[in-house]
């Protein structure tokens, strides 16, 4: 785990990574909230990144979300408190919220994985199943290619020498990661009431930006925005116009805390 020190801090903001990659392609943003004011805490999920363990391997969802819970009780009482989740850290984000019910003063979602674009086909999702049980670490090829996450040139080349990026993921990842997309929407009643901000990429070629909207229309927060970036690829923090997706979120923030 990671924790970036505010000098003179207005808030904590918790960032939750997405598959297949890791916390330091978070570090820009995460000092970007440290100098608006915010302490940062963040680090790399169970099988991913310097995480120590088999790469790309969970036993459960519950590992993501017991991860997020550590983070919470790291984080300072007397301080309004974010948790900012990206893609499948989104859907983690989203069961934490589910089942821990934490107390923070705002949720915020970007890309959040409702609903994937590329599933196994219909036989190899059926046999995912029988591997599950009989050898659930069995992983396989399963790689992102870089043009489809973002559309900056420069992050795409950073993305392609990236060593701890993963290209393989194992049948149970692959099994809790589907399980925890449907009880997204499962449990959604059991969804706290917090101010809720849910950034959906315009032009998303990893997860269905319709299950997003479904998703968010069925949350029952009574304070809830729902913000598409048009022409925008699945990762907004890392597109060319990152800055604008920042300052979005900044503003979310600031506002909750004035009211505080």
């Amino acid at each position: 785990m990671k924790k970036l020190i505010a000098m003179e801090p207005v808030g904590t903001i918790i960032i939750v990574h997405g598959a297949f990659e890791h916390s330091g392609r978070y570090d820009q943003l995460a000092k970007q909230f440290q100098a608006d004011g915010f302490h940062v805490i963040y680090g790399d999920l169970p099988g991913q990144g310097s995480f120590k363990g088999r790469k790309g391997h969970i036993k459960s969802f519950d590992d993501y979300i017991q991860t997020i819970k550590a983070w919470l009780f790291d984080a300072e009482e007397n301080l309004p408190l974010f948790l900012l989740g990206h893609s499948m850290g989104g859907t983690a984000v989203i069961r934490a919220m589910e089942e821990l019910k934490p107390s923070v003063s705002g949720v915020i979602l970007s890309s959040p994985a409702a609903g994937l674009l590329s599933k196994a086909s219909r036989p190899m999702e059926a046999l995912s199943y029988v591997l599950n049980y009989l050898c659930p670490s069995l992983r396989v090829q399963r790689k992102l290619k870089p043009e489809t996450v973002t559309t900056s040139p420069e992050l795409i080349e950073e993305y392609k020498v990236d060593p701890l990026l993963i290209d393989r993921v194992s049948i149970r990842w692959y099994r809790e990661f589907r399980k925890a997309i449907k009880q997204a929407f499962l449990y959604i009643d059991q969804f706290p009431d917090v101010p809720l901000l849910v950034m959906q990429a315009g032009e998303d070629l990893i997860v269905d930006r319709y299950k997003t909207l479904e998703w968010f229309h069925k949350v029952e927060s009574k304070e809830k925005t729902y913000k598409e970036w048009l022409h925008f690829y699945h990762e907004i923090f890392n597109e060319p116009k990152r800055d604008e997706v920042y300052h979005y979120t900044l503003n979310f923030m600031q506002q909750l805390i004035s009211k505080d």
